[in-house]
């Protein structure tokens, strides 16, 4: 564990960024990661429920890919990029049967009335919750459905507990892109190449207010002393006290990590042993009305590039609550909203078929799936991503990201954010 200009702590999304932009400026840099692979929650898997093909456990999408700044590597690599609503239908439901069109335009005109209501409660004195919104629009029948699809579905929390003013700073427009083999094995070889990256080697703590602005981090396996750290890892994995930090944090990092917690997102993959499709055409997805605020829901993506196999995905207290019953528990649940839909041949369908649950629950190394900001908390993303120890301990990653909050991408440039710092702080 020889000394080094910078160590940084995750090769994760944000950890590769900032050790990739600090090599090109001439620093020594070694990257610290605890688990087997790099990509943190970007990771690509070849599971027997989907075939032996590539799926992504984590992150899809490259999203807002219009200002994605990892849209432009993938096409400098020739990665295959594929326009997700180039191949996206949809179909709504309304308890077990399908929407008419006439309702369908509702669902449409119901998320645009709830955004313009989001934004203006947004701008008012109070961070209120996401839920605000909805009590608004009691005229609009989808109005709850909207509310769960943007927090449950999309921040992995449920509504009453997210910061309507995080959730407006941080809603995505623009093109979604996917990478044909999986995100997770375009970072696994792309993104780290070059770099000294320690597999293997959780930091365990971190001396920051050393001798001459030196840091320190310590390792199972040993110490290492740098003119600087860049700390990626969770909010769940600060939150835990998994890495302890002398000195203590600042009391409002501390706030900030407590109000920045983890939200959690599940996926389950059921393949089919049967040749019914269930009269839905590839790459459908379902959305089915929700009535009542909170109530658990799973949306589906049904025959994912004409493959066998139907992907669902739950999150909130909802995915909190079956992680706790077990993968079993994700299954029935995922079951049971389909024969909601499908009725009986859903069983038949299925019987027999190869199951995948994704757990990041029980990842010690990031426990969840990504942050949420609580009511009142919407400033605490800035807060965390600001310097300490005279710009010598920055946080970086997800968390951390105005704007992209949740993404690949927000990670990446809140890695590039911190490294610009400790450049700054080192010249």
């Amino acid at each position: 564990m020889s000394d080094c200009d910078v160590v940084v702590i995750g090769a994760g999304l944000a950890g590769l960024g900032a050790a990739r932009a600090l090599r090109a400026a001439g620093r020594r840099v070694v990257v610290l990661e605890a688990a087997t692979e790099i990509g943190g929650r970007a990771r690509t898997a070849y599971p027997e429920a989907t075939g032996g093909l590539w799926f992504d456990l984590g992150a899809i999408w490259l999203h807002t890919a219009e200002r994605n700044p990892l849209v432009a590597i993938a096409e400098a690599e020739g990665a295959r990029l594929i326009r997700a609503d180039d191949l996206r239908s949809r179909q709504l439901f309304i308890g077990g049967r399908r929407a008419s069109a006439a309702e369908a335009a509702e669902w449409d005109a119901a998320r645009r009335r709830f955004a313009a209501v989001a934004e203006t409660l947004a701008a008012g004195a109070s961070d209120l919750p996401l839920t605000e919104v909805a009590k608004r629009l009691p005229e609009y029948p989808w109005a709850v459905t909207a509310e769960t699809w943007e927090s449950a579905v999309v921040c992995a929390v449920d509504a009453r507990l997210l910061s309507l003013r995080d959730w407006r700073r941080n809603v995505l427009s623009g093109s979604d892109l996917m990478i044909e083999g999986g995100i997770g094995a375009f970072v696994a070889r792309r993104l780290g190449a070059g770099l000294d990256i320690r597999r293997h080697t959780p930091a365990t703590r971190i001396d920051w207010n050393g001798k001459g602005g030196r840091v320190k981090v310590t390792t199972p396996v040993g110490a290492i002393k740098a003119e600087a750290v860049v700390v990626t890892v969770s909010t769940g994995v600060l939150a835990a006290g998994a890495l302890a930090f002398d000195p203590a944090l600042p009391d409002d990092v501390g706030a900030a990590i407590a109000g920045l917690p983890m939200g959690l997102a599940i996926k389950v993959v059921l393949r089919a042993t049967a040749p019914d499709r269930l009269d839905l055409p590839d790459h459908c997805s379902l959305v089915r009305r929700v009535e009542r605020s909170g109530a658990p829901a799973m949306a589906f993506q049904c025959w994912p590039y004409g493959r066998d196999y139907v992907q669902g995905w739950v999150g909130g207290s909802a995915a909190w609550g079956l992680a706790a019953e077990g993968d079993k528990a994700v299954e029935a649940f995922a079951l049971d909203q389909l024969r909601a839909l499908f009725g009986g041949r859903v069983d038949r369908l299925f019987a027999g078929g190869a199951r995948l649950v994704t757990r990041w629950d029980a990842d010690p190394w990031v426990r969840g799936a990504y942050s949420y900001a609580r009511p009142g908390s919407a400033d605490a993303r800035a807060a965390l991503a600001r310097p300490l120890g005279d710009g010598r301990l920055l946080f970086a990653g997800e968390a951390c990201h105005d704007g992209m909050t949740g993404t690949l991408a927000g990670a990446w440039l809140s890695g590039e954010r911190a490294a610009a710092e400790i450049l700054a702080v080192l010249a």
